[in-house]
């Protein structure tokens, strides 16, 4: 019933086509779920056509004319077999007969159902007549017992052990079936000797009480004795040879949830109706209507009819499955009135009614399937005759059935589609919760009587039964379904149908970006979400497919990953190649299997397109934190100096923004993602600390196929003045805390070689000394430096939008509104989990806190305790970035690229890819020519280099 409610409602909410539960389904919770529930329910339904003729087969054999037997079993133990047997031949021969009918036409079915409805009408009045007869006269049905056990009335006609005949006691053939002679001093059964036979009536009535002693359960395991508890019994020593004996026995092992697997088919007819939805005049009306009157009507028969029986049927004849103990006579035919062939003919049309049923609703819902074009291998079962009838798919449902009927016995059917129909009713009591919650403007169905809570109720309880009827049945038919549900998502036909799973996902994506702006990543939670800016060339062809190709490696499919892309004009005229461009970056994309969104700007100059994506490319807390792009390697070639200038420009930008940014050199010679490196390295020269990505970077490399074979090594630069081993040795450590496998070594160079490289104000050597020290602190100390540089952060993350001072990341540029720019300070990182940058931007003025920046006095101080004062190192702090100015200064930079790129050949030529990190840009642009000069002599002679530029932030912990 509460189903019916959620398919009422849904069926009501527009036209319903052919497909019935199906359209329902799909057009409620998309293709794949509606497929696979689809096929699902395809399968229930033909499954339910086979077990309908079984029943017919059977009611034909047991009942009407069992002489037409094909086999018969010599030995009582065969006779289940030979029933089988006879029920496979006959069963085909009847699935061919109603296939044919079915084909001939559906009007020839809606015509027989009425000649069915009649019968079986006919035959539920017959029983409740019958019941009503009982009480005022009850019919005679004998029932014998040996003690308080059951026995099969077959080979005997008097419930006696002896008799008087002529004055002479003579055996009977019950004696006969207990004794090894007729003769009265034969040897006989232990218990036949003991115990005394009793006749009692099968049918008492309804006057009886006999209902009081059915109310409870009497369930059994196999081979247990059918037994009358009322009765005594003196139980014999030896009862070895009791399944050998004329007692009626339990032929399966009986408990509650397989009754519920047993009966549960007979109410699976509900979908009947919406299966035809095709042939119905207003299938609106007639769906919820028909459906909710039909389960009201077969549910008070249903429970009156076992209320009914139980009152008036003997309990030792209600569980006598096959009725040996009445000679096999049908007992509700024998209750009934005024004959038992009333009963019998009703039965008999009652399941060929139903099997017509669904040999005609199971290939429309396959039909139905098939020209929706979701599952690619079925389109030929759409086709049918000119008139629309599905002939190729009732080819497949016959199939199918005839699988069923070789299968032959009906307590193995009925477990397996009751799956199917539980799991359809399930997700049709889904389809109608979800589209209640996300209460879409198009749910408006005409049905009011409906709930969101009934419908999950009803989805609980479908669920619970598919385990409590057969845990296992349901996990085949969750893994069929599982199976289905893939294969269409990945094979089948893409489909837009505005359903409820997507509604669902833009909700939960709309949570999920709500709840990611409450509060920054921590540490532990950082990964490059990237956006990869991209050029394109006249022909709106991508120019460097490689970075996609590094951008799959680096990400995984994890993360967020924003490719871009800027058109120079306006956007009213370059529309159609902004449209081009995206279609080819997509199939670029769909190529170098890059996941992630494609999202081209249209702009007036490249510079500003490209700050306008840095700036506002993503959504919310999905935002990128790290940009990918290729270097220029033709900027000395360009006749325009743009490029080169725009790339600078973007490199200011993403330090601005406080993003990461990673410069790709020679990215065409990079490995596609169907590439397996063999044996190499991976090199990292960490010469200045960047919060940890140059140390993140190979190990996300690591993790993807193409790089998983590189080994790791990191080269660390040392002043000649520095302790060499005691810096491996933290730094390995180091590496050993961050669970990073990774060969460290130390390069020792003069001061003056490396002393330009390392101008900016982010975390220089002698601070990545300092972090390295920290792994000495004791756990106590290090805690408490955790815990007020935390909450330190935090505080001053609150305070970031009230801030007059900005203070920029890596290049260390403060500027003021008010005042020029600060004293060079530098940021020393206690703790790898804090999200540090933010603490550079809190008022000068505000409330005293921990100070977790290092300035230039404690360097001075810190230099002044740890080394001897006269060490000859250039006060780093102090270093202005003049590079436009052709004197000293700019010179000993170029010394400092030509040194450095010097010692980073000899040690990492033959490496498959070298990280290094980006020195920032000068302050004055005057100076840009002679930077692009610095960092082309600093990689000159490399194959594959990744520039690395971090972003201000922790992105790697110690802690886990």
């Amino acid at each position: 019933m509460l189903t019916a409610i959620s398919m009422s409602a849904i069926a009501t909410n527009g036209v319903v086509p052919a497909g019935g539960s199906y359209y329902m389904i799909s057009r409620s919770l998309g293709p794949e779920f509606g497929g696979a529930v689809g096929l699902c329910f395809f399968l229930g339904t033909t499954f339910a056509g086979s077990m309908y003729i079984l029943g017919t087969i059977e009611i034909l054999l047991t009942y009407i004319v069992p002489k037409a037997a094909i086999f018969v079993a010599e030995k009582k133990e065969d006779e289940v077999e030979a029933l089988l047997n006879n029920m496979r031949v006959y069963g085909t021969c009847c699935l061919a007969l109603m296939s044919l009918v079915v084909f001939v036409g559906v009007k020839y079915v809606n015509k027989l159902a009425l000649v069915f409805l009649a019968c079986v009408i006919l035959s539920i009045f017959a029983i409740y007549a019958g019941v009503i007869k009982t009480a005022i006269e009850p019919p005679d049905l004998p029932v014998c017992l040996l003690g308080n056990r059951t026995l099969q009335n077959h080979n005997f006609d008097k419930c006696l052990k002896t008799e008087e005949i002529d004055n002479m006691t003579v055996s009977t053939k019950l004696w006969a079936l207990f004794c090894d002679s007729a003769d009265l001093n034969a040897t006989c059964n232990e218990y036949f000797l003991f115990n005394n036979v009793t006749e009692i009536q099968g049918i008492p009535g309804l006057a009886s009480g006999v209902i009081q002693e059915n109310m409870w359960g009497d369930y059994g395991p196999l081979g247990m004795l059918v037994e009358n508890k009322r009765l005594d019994s003196v139980p014999a020593a030896d009862a070895s040879q009791d399944m050998y004996l004329p007692y009626v026995a339990n032929d399966i092992t009986t408990f509650f949830t397989l009754l519920v697997g047993i009966y549960f088919p007979s109410v699976t007819g509900i979908m009947a109706g919406s299966n035809r939805s095709g042939d119905l005049r207003d299938a609106q009306k007639s769906i919820p209507i028909g459906t909710i009157l039909a389960i009201a009507t077969t549910s008070f028969i249903y429970v009156t009819c076992v209320v009914l029986f139980g009152a008036c049927i003997e309990g030792v004849v209600l569980r006598d499955k096959f009725g040996d103990s009445v000679k096999g006579y049908l007992v509700i035919g024998t209750l009934s009135w005024p004959s038992p062939w009333v009963i019998v003919i009703g039965s008999f049309f009652s399941c060929c009614g139903a099997g017509l049923q669904s040999l005609t609703g199971a290939p429309r819902l396959l039909q139905a399937i098939a020209r929706d074009g979701i599952v690619p291998f079925l389109k030929v079962f759409g086709h049918g005759k000119a008139n629309g009838e599905p002939t190729w798919a009732l080819l497949l449902t016959a199939a199918i059935c005839e699988i069923g009927i070789l299968i032959a016995s009906l307590d193995a059917v009925a477990p397996i589609l009751s799956m199917f129909f539980l799991m359809c009713y399930l997700f049709v009591n889904l389809a109608c919760a979800v589209q209640t919650l996300l209460r879409t403007p198009n749910w408006r169905p005409r049905f009011k009587y409906y709930h969101w809570a009934l419908s999950f109720l009803g989805m609980s309880l479908c669920l619970s039964l598919m385990f409590i009827c057969s845990w296992y049945y349901a996990l085949v038919a969750m893994m069929i379904a599982g199976c289905i549900y893939k294969y269409i998502e990945y094979r089948g036909a893409e489909k837009e149908w505005g359903d409820g799973i997507r509604g669902l996902s833009l909700n939960a994506a709309r949570y999920a970006l709500i709840r990611l702006e409450e509060a920054p990543p921590h540490t532990k939670n950082w990964r490059p979400q990237l956006l990869v800016l991209l050029n394109v060339d006249s022909d709106m062809a991508v120019k460097h497919p490689r970075l996609l190709s590094l951008t799959t490696q680096l990400k995984a499919g994890k993360g967020l990953t924003i490719v871009g892309s800027v058109q120079e004009g306006t956007y009213i005229s370059k529309e159609a190649e902004a449209k081009k461009a995206e279609l080819n970056i997509k199939a670029s994309m769909t190529t170098e299997r890059t996941k992630g969104f494609c999202h081209v700007v249209v702009s007036s100059n490249l510079r500003d397109g490209f700050s306008h994506l840095i700036q506002s490319a993503g959504l919310g807390g999905m935002k990128h934190n790290t940009v990918l792009m290729a270097w220029p390697g033709t900027w000395k070639q360009a006749s325009d100096p743009s490029s080169w200038k725009n790339f600078i420009e973007t490199v200011r930008e993403t330090t601005v923004a406080h993003q990461a940014l990673l410069v790709a050199k020679n990215v065409d010679s990079f490995p596609s993602s169907l590439e397996r490196l063999g044996e190499g390295t991976i090199d990292v020269w960490w010469v200045v600390h960047d919060g940890g990505l140059l140390m993140l970077l190979p190990f996300l490399l690591r993790q993807h196929k193409v790089w998983r074979k590189c080994k790791m090594r990191i080269f660390t630069v040392a002043q000649m003045d520095d302790n060499s081993i005691q810096m491996k040795k933290d730094l390995q450590m180091f590496l050993y805390h961050l669970r990073l496998d990774a060969e460290v070594e130390v390069v020792e160079m003069h001061d003056s070689d490396i002393s330009a490289f390392t101008y900016e104000k982010t975390l220089v050597m002698e601070q990545r000394s300092q972090m390295l020290k920290q792994m000495q602190l004791s756990r106590t100390e290090r805690e408490r430096e955790i815990q007020s540089i935390t909450d330190e952060s935090r505080s001053s993350i609150r305070r970031k939008n009230q801030s007059g001072v900005q203070v920029s990341g890596p290049s260390g540029e403060a500027s003021s509104q008010a005042e020029p720019p600060q004293e060079d300070e530098a940021q020393l990182i206690h703790d790898r989990n804090t999200a540090s940058h933010a603490a550079l931007n809190d008022k000068a003025d505000a409330a005293p806190h921990v100070q977790m920046t290092w300035t230039k006095e404690k360097f001075f101080t810190e230099r002044n305790r740890n080394r001897e004062p006269n060490m000859g190192v250039r006060d780093l702090f102090n270093m202005k970035p003049e590079w436009e100015s052709l004197n000293q200064s700019n010179v000993r930079r170029m010394h400092t690229a030509v040194k450095l790129n010097e010692v980073v050949v000899n040690k990492s030529q033959g490496a498959q890819l070298v990280l290094l990190n980006m020195p920032g840009p000068p302050r004055n642009r005057g100076g840009d020519e002679n930077y692009m000069e610095f960092l082309e002599v600093l990689l000159e002679g490399l194959n594959r280099v990744l520039l690395v530029r971090g972003g201000g932030q922790e992105v790697i912990t110690i802690y886990s």
